[in-house]
């Protein structure tokens, strides 16, 4: 294994990246990871990254909020089944969802391991 698959966490250990997906959307930029932890269990790690202005327009300070979900597989059923419920009101209410031309920006609800 190459140290480009691994992060190092806040409790000083290595985290196993085994599955990356980036998607960008506007400021926002989303990281979808599928990692393994101590117990050699898979979970779902996203971080939403999203490019924070402030100062004078002249000479913008850059900063990055951060917010993170970890999802384990127990709850990826309940996870999936809620996000198509939002999708499926979403859709309802103001139309079809647009779907991504690139297949590198489309997200996939494919949870099973």
């Amino acid at each position: 294994m190459t140290t480009d698959n691994k992060q190092q966490t806040a409790e000083g250990r290595d985290s196993e990246i085994l599955f990356s997906r980036t998607v960008k959307a506007g400021q926002r930029i989303y990281y979808i990871d599928v990692k393994r932890n101590r117990k050699d269990e898979l979970y779902l790690s996203i971080t939403e990254s999203k490019k924070m202005l402030s100062g004078p327009q002249e000479m913008p300070q850059v900063s990055y909020e951060k917010h993170k979900i970890f999802l384990f597989r127990e709850d990826f059923g309940k996870f999936e089944e809620a996000l198509r419920d939002a999708f499926g009101f979403v859709s309802s209410e103001g139309g079809d969802v647009p779907e991504s031309g690139e297949d590198g920006d489309a997200i996939k609800l494919d949870l099973e391991f």
